[in-house]
């Protein structure tokens, strides 16, 4: 938690004094005591992960080609190319299995 001072506006410090903690000021005279016990908890959310290759919408209109699913052994295989390195290196393939019921993807 930050807090301000009213007086010049500058962050108050915490200190911590056997009786009792309080914020001070370090460029006024400003105190102001702590009397009961602040806790708080704020959980950030967390961002959704967009699927690498791009969801199922980048499969929608791709071409298919001869190659082996390593899960199904089906012999077809939608495919897609990204660049995912630096641009002097060769591009990613993607796989996605024909299969209805595999589905399974993988990259070359």
């Amino acid at each position: 938690m930050l807090a301000f001072c009213p007086s010049c506006g500058n962050l108050l410090m915490m200190e911590r004094d056997v009786p009792n903690n309080k914020f001070s000021c370090r460029a006024c005279p400003y105190v102001y005591y702590i009397e009961q016990k602040i806790t708080f908890r704020v959980f950030p959310r967390l961002k959704e992960v967009d699927h690498i290759v791009g969801g199922a919408e980048s499969w929608e209109n791709v071409d298919s080609t001869d190659a082996v699913c390593p899960k199904c052994s089906y012999h077809r295989a939608y495919f897609t190319q990204m660049q995912t390195r630096s641009a002097d290196e060769p591009m990613t393939i993607f796989y996605k299995c024909c299969q209805p019921t595999c589905g399974h993807t993988w990259r070359d």
